[in-house]
């Protein structure tokens, strides 16, 4: 609307002001009695259709200009006259519209004079000399003090409307071409996989861990909680111990989810690993500060013992980053020593979460998810396409792997895409309590937090 808006204040500005000068004609015949007269007004009213076209012809527009001496060609002076016939009556309007309102005048007086000869001439019998059609002036000629174009405000208002209905147009055809994940149904529907929770989008998720420790109570820290309660109970009979995280493309936030679960249940006071699988853009290290020269890759080329590269973190909580990147990651990934490995941390750590690429670029998460116990699926909320979503199911589903359920990332905290509040049960100075009340939470708590598990 504002676009529509400028365009037709910038072509209003720059439009030339147009003055009309108006003459009324009335077109009547001589009569001598009642039925003449009646006679003669429906000889006026078919004639004054036809006396219409003529004062726009070339022939009355050169009269015209024969006599202005206004500098205009025939042309253009046929070009500012308009006329219209009023509806069943002998009255005919002339309408001249110039930049000049003087020239204007001008044009329509000579007009006036003109045409009333031309008339009168061509209605005239031969060998008579009376003309059948008598032509006055009813009115004018009048020229308007202001000009008749352009009009300002009707312009604007037209143009605000277009914008409008264009607007919404717009958000109607992106909304119905739009093929993105918007709600959980959506997301549950296409993956036929339950939903297990919808985290809200946090601006601090990128730049460091998840504050959780103690009493951490963010909206995000809540839906992740939730997350970890899921997980627990989504199939009692079939406990998870090794956990794939993975998305179908890059920039869902995989990494960081898998952060901030991996502390969650090391608050359940579990013994807790984060294994960085990603061996092609790891981000597990740089995103919790820690070295991640050796890691994973180190232990499956033979170089270093898995309790040598393992990195406590906090309490409850070890890291085992990628190490260095190698030339094939899917066939280290994929080795007897990466099954061997998953083995033997199995009797150390209750519960392992490993961070591995997206599943549509590469196929190094379907080959980890194939040894776990299961595997989440993350979808960015009005991101991730429902093409995306079907292909990363289908390639989950090819190698037997179990998808225990998705996970709905940055969702709106507020509008109509919100998917959970937790401001209601948020307890009084918590962080999320700081957050609805418009204040930032405090920077102690985080530091604190720094602090314990360096």
């Amino acid at each position: 609307m504002l676009a529509a808006v400028g365009v037709a204040a910038i072509i209003t500005v720059q439009t030339v002001p147009q003055y009309a000068t108006s003459v009324t004609f009335f077109i009547t015949t001589p009569n001598t009695g009642v039925t003449d007269a009646y006679q003669g007004g429906l000889f006026s009213q078919q004639r004054v259709k036809s006396y219409q076209n003529l004062l726009t012809s070339d022939r009355l527009a050169l009269l015209i200009a024969e006599r202005t001496g206004a500098g205009l060609t025939p042309d253009q002076i046929r070009e500012r006259i308009s006329a219209q016939a009023i509806h069943e009556t002998v009255l005919l309007e002339a309408t001249v519209t110039d930049s000049d309102p003087a020239r204007s005048k001008l044009i329509a007086t000579t007009l006036a004079t003109r045409f009333k000869a031309l008339v009168e001439s061509l209605e005239t019998p031969p060998g008579k000399r009376l003309s059948s059609v008598k032509v006055e002036v009813a009115a004018g000629p009048k020229t308007t003090d202001t000009p008749v174009s352009p009009k300002p405000v009707r312009n604007l208002l037209f143009a605000a409307l277009l914008g409008v209905i264009a607007g919404c147009g717009a958000a109607a055809l992106r909304e119905l071409l739009d093929t993105t994940i918007k709600s959980p149904e959506a997301l549950q529907d296409l993956a036929a996989a339950p939903v297990l929770a919808g985290v809200p989008f946090d601006t601090d998720a990128k730049s460091g861990p998840l504050n959780v420790s103690g009493k951490g109570h963010s909206a995000r820290a809540e839906a992740l909680r939730q997350l970890r309660t899921n997980l627990q109970y989504v199939d009692v009979d079939k406990p998870v111990n090794t956990l794939v995280v993975t998305s179908a493309v890059p920039g869902e936030g995989k990494s960081s989810t898998a952060c901030g679960l991996a502390m969650l249940f090391a608050e359940a006071e579990q013994r807790v690993l984060i294994m960085d699988a990603d061996l092609r853009r790891p981000r597990i290290a740089d995103y919790l500060g820690l070295e991640g020269a050796v890691g994973l890759t180190t232990v499956l080329a033979g170089q270093a013992e898995i309790d040598d590269v393992l990195q406590r973190y906090g309490t409850n909580l070890w890291v085992l980053p990628s190490g260095f990147l190698p030339p094939n990651p899917s066939e280290m990934l994929g080795s007897r020593h990466m099954a061997d490995l998953l083995g033997e941390l199995r009797k150390q750590f209750d519960m392992i979460i490993v961070d591995c690429p997206p599943l549509l670029p590469v196929t190094d998460a379907a080959v980890v998810a194939a040894r776990a116990d299961g595997a989440l699926l993350l979808a960015r909320s009005r991101k991730t396409t429902s093409a995306q979503v079907t292909t990363a199911v289908k390639a989950l589903r090819s190698v037997d792997a179990r998808l225990l359920g998705c996970v709905l990332n940055m969702v709106a905290s507020k509008g109509p895409d919100a998917y959970y509040y937790y401001d209601e049960y948020a307890p009084k100075g918590s962080a999320l309590a700081d957050l609805m009340s418009g204040e930032s939470p405090a920077d102690t708590a985080s530091a604190r937090h720094a602090a314990s598990v360096r």
